[in-house]
Order: C-alpha cells, then structure tokens, then sequence
C-alpha cells in the first residue's frame, strides 16, 4: 500500500476484448485488448477475483476501458506486449460495469489458513466451505488459530471451486477454540 506522500500514476486504456489470460492451475490472471492493432495485457491480482464473474461474460470485440499501473521490468524476460496491473474495468460497451457484490454473512469454524501467491496467510477457509479473505496483514490483525469460531461480513462471490463464498471481510470476529 502506498504511503500518503507516494503516487501512482493510473492509465485508462480503451481497446476491444481478445482474451482472457489463463494461470498455469486454470485461473483467471488477466486479459488481453487490442488497442488500435497492439496487444495490451491486463495482470489480475488472484485478490480481486469478484471479477471473475464479470471477465468470464466479457465477448471478443467488446469495447472496454481498463484502468491499471504500469508494471515494471519481469525478472524472467522481456514482455512481449505492454502490460499494466489491473486497477478496475471502467467501461463495457460505453456503459459503467455492473454494481459491486452484495454484503453477506458467514460463520464456522477455521479448518485451514488460505494462501497468497508468495506464501503469506491471507484469510482462513471455514468448515462451511466459506474463504474469509483478510489479506496478509489483516490475517497477522486477525490471530485466529484453526478451531476457532469465525464470523465474518463484507461483500461476497462464490468460489471458482467448491460450493463456498469468498468474502472480503470488512468486519471479522473471532472467538478463539475453548
């Protein structure tokens, strides 16, 4: 997170949707758009997967405005493409995306710590099936131990697998393993 005194300097790209672009396990990381003949890659943090709904109704062609940052060099080679970290889908077809996800509610009992992509605890899975996303920092905050009871509210989307919700806790209560 950057500090009061840093900027970022955030780009608004218009082209048309080619594709999604696809993680090696099968997951959504980006897409790509054609900005007047040149391929534009969109990287999509695994965090912002509410997303994923919106990506996979998206059709060849559809005009988009994508906001992100520039993303720096790659330690593993030269990009063959520009590619920017996605911020938000501004636009489809003219016409500002559909609204957020509903608020919802969860409950259970911690059965496993979930994972970010470089190996910090972002959240825990509940025995409901229900991922309460915390991010890194807010699971340190969070100090709850599998066993514990977990309540959660903040907006929420089904998990890509399973039958759980992943919820993206605004409010998180913990009651620690008797």
């Amino acid at each position: 997170m950057p500090h009061a005194h840093e900027t970022i300097d955030v780009w608004a790209v218009e082209g048309r949707f080619q594709h999604l672009v696809y993680s090696p396990r099968g997951g959504i990381e980006g897409l790509l758009i054609d900005t007047d003949g040149v391929s534009t890659q969109f990287v999509v943090d695994p965090l912002d997967a509410s997303l994923a709904d919106q990506l996979i109704a998206l059709r060849q062609g559809q005009s988009l405005v994508v906001e992100g940052t520039e993303s720096g060099p790659s330690p593993k080679g030269e990009a063959a493409h520009t590619v920017y970290r996605f911020e938000r889908l501004a636009a489809i077809d003219g016409q500002e995306p559909s609204a957020p996800e509903p608020v919802a509610s969860t409950g259970g009992r911690v059965v496993r710590f979930n994972y970010a992509k470089h190996g910090a605890a972002n959240g825990v899975v509940l025995d409901n099936g229900d991922f309460i996303h915390t991010r890194p920092e807010g699971f340190v905050e969070l100090g709850a131990k599998v066993g514990d009871e977990v309540r959660a509210q903040g907006p929420a989307r089904r998990l890509a697998a399973g039958s759980g919700r992943v919820i993206d806790a605004h409010e998180v209560v913990v009651v620690p393993a008797g």
